[in-house]
This record gives C-alpha cells, sequence and structure tokens, in this order.
C-alpha cells in the first residue's frame, strides 16, 4: 500500500488527503500544487513487483507493501525533480525514440527511461536518468584520494624532518554501480524480448549537489555526468531477480516479516537512520532510531 501520511515539519503526522483538503497548522510547509505532485508519486497502482521495487531490500519493500506509513514530503522531491527532468525531455522525443513504457515478464515489470537513437545516430542505446548526490556518483565513477609525496620536508613545527604530502584525485578505482547497472539490464532484457536490439546502455546523472563544496572534495565538478552500463550475464540477472521475487512473494503470501535486509541494501545501517519511510515499522530500524534518539537528549 502506498504511503498514508505526511510528516509536517513540527513532526507531527497528518493523513495525505487531509493535507491536501487543509493545513492544520494555518501555514503549509509548500506549495499545494507541489504536495499534490508529491502525493501522486508515491500511489503507484502497480500489482507485480518492479524491477527498483525488488532491488531493495526485500523487507523494505514488504513492508511499504503491507503497512501504512508516513513521509516527509521534502524527502520526496528529489523524486519529483527526476519525473520532471522526465517530462521535460519526453517533450523532446521523436519517431526514433521511445520513452516511458512499461514492459513486463513472468518475474517482474520495468520502465524504461529512453531507447533508440538518444546519443549519435542508430546507436539503440537504452538510457536511464538519474538525479544522485555527489557521494553515490563519486563512488559510480570510481573517484577516489590517495596521498602522494611531494619530494619536500617540513623545515619547522611538529612535523619537522617529515615528508609533505597532499592529496590527488585518481579515476580508476572500482565503479560502484551495480543495482544501476542490474536495473539497466532487466530493461535491456525486457527489451531484446520484445525484439529489440540494444547496443550500449547509458546512465545520465544528474548531481544535486555539485555546486556545494562538498562535491568539489569529492571530485565532482559537473552537474550531469553520462556513465556508460557494461552488459551482465542474462542468466545471473534472471537467477538474482527470480530469487528476490520468490523471497518477497512468499513473505506476502505468509504474512511474514522477512529477514533483515543485508549491509548493502542498508548502506551500513545508514537508510535505516535516514532513509528509509518504513524504518519505523521495522524491528531492526526502530532500535537503531531509537538509539540515535538517545543519544541526541
Amino acid at each position: 500500500m502506498p504511503a498514508t501520511k505526511f510528516i509536517c515539519p513540527s513532526g507531527d503526522t497528518v493523513a495525505i488527503t487531509d493535507c491536501l483538503k487543509h493545513c492544520k497548522s494555518g501555514q503549509r510547509c509548500m506549495f499545494l500544487p507541489t504536495l499534490r505532485a508529491v502525493a501522486a508519486s508515491l500511489n503507484r497502482n502497480i500489482k507485480e513487483p518492479t524491477v527498483t521495487e525488488l532491488l531493495a531490500g526485500t523487507r523494505e519493500t514488504y513492508l511499504k507493501k503491507t503497512t501504512d506509513y508516513a513521509v516527509r514530503p521534502e524527502d520526496q522531491l528529489y523524486a519529483i525533480h527526476g519525473s520532471a527532468f522526465h517530462a521535460l525531455n519526453e517533450g523532446h522525443t521523436d519517431g526514433n525514440i521511445l520513452s516511458e513504457e512499461r514492459l513486463k515478464d513472468e518475474i517482474t515489470s520495468g520502465k524504461f527511461d529512453l531507447y533508440g537513437e538518444i546519443m549519435d545516430g542508430e546507436d539503440k542505446t537504452l538510457g536511464d536518468y538519474k538525479v544522485t548526490s555527489s557521494y553515490k556518483l563519486m563512488k559510480a565513477l570510481g573517484i577516489y584520494k590517495k596521498v602522494v609525496f611531494t619530494g619536500g620536508v617540513y623545515k619547522s613545527g611538529a612535523r619537522q624532518g617529515q615528508p609533505k604530502t597532499r592529496k590527488e584525485f585518481c579515476y580508476d578505482g572500482a565503479r560502484l554501480l551495480l543495482d544501476w547497472a542490474i536495473q539497466l539490464n532487466y530493461y535491456r532484457m525486457l527489451l531484446e524480448n520484445q525484439g529489440m536490439v540494444v547496443k550500449q546502455m547509458v546512465i545520465q546523472a544528474m548531481c544535486r549537489d555539485y555546486s556545494l563544496r562538498m562535491a568539489s572534495e569529492r571530485g565532482i565538478t559537473r552537474p550531469v555526468y553520462l556513465l556508460p552500463v557494461k552488459r551482465i550475464s542474462n542468466r545471473w540477472i534472471l537467477r538474482y531477480m527470480a530469487e528476490k521475487a520468490k523471497r518477497l512473494q512468499l513473505a506476502l503470501r505468509l504474512k511474514a516479516l522477512p529477514k533483515v535486509c543485508n549491509k548493502k541494501e542498508r548502506w551500513n545501517d545508514r537508510k535505516c537512520t535516514g532513509y528509509c519511510d518504513v524504518a519505523w515499522s521495522c524491528p531492526y530500524g526502530r532500535s537503531l532510531l531509537a538509539a540515535e534518539n538517545n543519544k541526541a537528549v
């Protein structure tokens, strides 16, 4: 089921339908059309589990489908930005470009962003938009810093006689974009099942904080980057996604809480404490949030 409540800036919760009718605080936190857009983005009437749902932790997806939960409207704005960016580009496609079409198979369904001549000529490119943070983009690009010696030494102070160093950006690190790659490869497979040819896959990533100092400190200097995605074995993708779908469907049928999301899905618990909408409905997430609140007191 979709989110049913908004969390106000005051911390109070209110039913989304009531919020859209009247602001009980007397002063809206956003324009009413923006709040309506947020509400619409939360209400997706899709029966089968989608590719993005399966890529999330099974427990997270299960709780989103079975519990009433509340969200902060401002936390949903980046998703709205992404949708707006899709709409902006969709108005400039032509007969050689397909966009925003949902395909499905016996496991799942997915809506790809763009396919066709979106780069140069008859390239048959599958493209995907992402609005993301400089941190995630740095990881996806394989950017990291290493310490190098300058050749000089400190002539005074506590470090007198020690060699001087500086940090330099390196761009040859591991590109950490597995979930994005799985998602795009599954869209590729869905297209190929329809007889389409996909010659390449590319992500257009927009960095939402690129103008901030922290972005430049991470080596991100542009607002938009193109990230090529390599093919992943069809057999591996199908086995992985089929297993995720099986676990989710079993939990829904038995009405049994799945085992806790793994470390990668939890972002080493960072997602539980700041980015999971159903954390308070999850025993593991609730314990982490309670510990965080105790520290703050």
